[in-house]
């Protein structure tokens, strides 16, 4: 790939959204699993960022992603609508965040680790690319993979 290519450059910026989300990932506390999300506009101007905070607020959608939309939707567009907006998440989205992404009509989805056992956006369901869909993001994933996994390996390594 030549230096100049765009989808060098596309690559770039998603690794560095991505890294931004490791950082918002640091902010979870205590029994939270740390995944963080990290939303910009069509500008790259950041929007919104969050961790992961059901066990500190006892809240059953208090994912990193649902926190992000929340913070973001208020400052974007129409009071709801994410259009345009890029969300870059640690962790492959479960199936409410993905529904609520696609609700939220989030034109782009990059995340880092894939999740096997409950990830709606390729791994066990695809539900933002679903072509009953009206709205269907852009997805691209593994971006940091190794550096977004380890995250989650260190946490629960250290709590067995």
């Amino acid at each position: 790939m030549h230096p100049d290519d765009p989808l060098r450059s596309d690559l770039r910026r998603d690794e560095d959204l991505v890294r931004r989300a490791i950082q918002a990932a640091g902010a979870a506390k205590g029994e939270d699993v740390p995944v963080g999300a990290v939303i910009v506009d069509a500008q790259g101007r950041e929007l919104a960022r969050a961790s992961n905070a059901r066990e500190q607020l006892a809240d059953p959608t208090a994912h990193a992603e649902i926190l992000a939309l929340r913070a973001a939707a208020p400052l974007h567009g129409d009071g709801w609508r994410l259009e345009g907006a890029t969300i870059a998440v640690t962790l492959e989205p479960c199936t409410m965040c993905a529904g609520a992404l696609v609700l939220a009509r989030v034109a782009r989805v990059v995340f880092g680790a894939w999740e096997p056992k409950t990830g709606a956006v390729g791994s066990l369901w695809d539900v933002v690319r679903d072509r009953r869909l009206t709205h269907r993001p852009e997805v691209r994933g593994g971006v940091l993979e190794p550096e977004c996994a380890a995250l989650l390996e260190d946490f629960f390594r250290d709590r067995r």
